[in-house]
């Protein structure tokens, strides 16, 4: 394989050498299989395709400057699918199994793991696709779970830098008591328009308030959101949002620095009390804001007032990067280390 330039991969997809792959037939979870075809043979009537039935995961993993390689927190991955698993009616895989899958695939293609001083990491992508026929809207009899990876450098072309976003509210992520919970492919979907609109009008991101009333805080993008005042880590409850392995990670790291946590409705007009805020999650791991504009009622939100990312955002970035690449003390047992 040619030298790849690391310090400058894009955030997308490339070519390795193997993916995983398990099938579920018959009530049962087949063995793991190993494959280097890049396509899915797949019935037309598979209900992935008709009915959403369909969710994924992303995990990275991170070579550090030991050598050793780490990835951060696949448990809490398992979790969550297992989690979408039960909302949208697929059979659940152990984490057992999970882990089993997401550790063989990083060794399959460990010439793909960037270098510890690139910036960039081996991005894991688990996904779960109904696959039986059917027509008339039923769970499938049939599954595919597969793991692939993809080497990637950082989601925002500046790296660790403010960001502007903007509030959108003709459209919504999910409902209330929808799929925002879940990891499936339709709220992403539903994204696509607010998003391209976002990025139209010069903004990184899109900012959702929350459905019902239009009141609250939801998500920015496809990530969640922080805010930070009075040495306290504020992040939205709501139950339309996915739950963020890197925010619940955040929390815990805030909580280590001896900060306040709390997660509860956020106004929008809080906006204008936050000394700094953050878009999270495993892409960007941390996005700092630097202002929130409301087009529609004529208000900027200003949070990084000299346009740089804030002391708490830039302090909570490096303690958990610093964790992923084994730089800083994992206390809490968040990485698996590969062998």
């Amino acid at each position: 394989m040619k030298e790849l330039d690391w310090a400058n991969l894009p955030f997308g997809y490339m070519k390795t050498d193997y993916n995983v792959r398990i099938y579920y037939r018959n009530g049962a979870w087949g063995e793991t299989e190993v494959c280097s075809e890049e396509t899915i043979p797949m019935h037309m009537a598979a209900t992935c395709l008709h009915y959403g039935q369909e969710a994924f995961e992303g995990l990275k993993a991170f070579r550090g400057k030991d050598g050793k390689v780490r990835i951060f927190r696949l448990e809490e991955n398992a979790a969550r699918l297992q989690s979408t698993c039960q909302g949208i009616l697929m059979p659940e895989l152990s984490t057992e199994r999970f882990r089993e899958a997401v550790l063989k695939v990083v060794k399959l293609n460990e010439r793909f793991i960037p270098p510890y001083e690139s910036g960039a990491s081996l991005y894991i992508r688990p996904l779960l696709i109904g696959t039986g026929a059917q027509v008339g809207v039923h769970p499938a009899s049939e599954y595919l779970f597969l793991i692939f990876v993809t080497p990637v450098g950082p989601y925002f072309k500046g790296g660790f830098s403010t960001n502007p976003y903007v509030i959108i509210r003709e459209f919504d992520r999910s409902a209330p008591l929808g799929t925002g919970i879940y990891k499936v492919g339709g709220n992403y979907a539903a994204s696509l328009r607010a998003n391209k609109k976002a990025h139209d009008l010069g903004y990184a991101c899109e900012f959702y308030l929350d459905a019902k009333e239009k009141k609250y805080i939801d998500e920015c993008g496809a990530a969640n959101f922080f805010g930070i005042k009075d040495n306290t880590y504020i992040t939205p409850l709501s139950t339309s949002i996915l739950p963020s392995i890197t925010n619940k990670s955040l929390m815990q790291l805030a909580e280590d620095l001896g900060m306040k946590v709390e997660r509860r409705p956020v106004p929008e007009e809080e906006l204008t009390t936050f000394e700094e805020a953050g878009a999270c999650g495993t892409a960007a791991v941390i996005s700092p804001i630097e202002r929130i504009d409301d087009l529609e009622n004529g208000k900027s939100y200003v949070i990084a007032k000299d346009g740089k990312p804030g002391p708490v955002c830039t302090k909570l970035y490096h303690l958990l990067r610093g964790i992923q690449y084994g730089d800083e003390p994992d206390v809490h047992g968040w990485v698996t280390i590969v062998e």
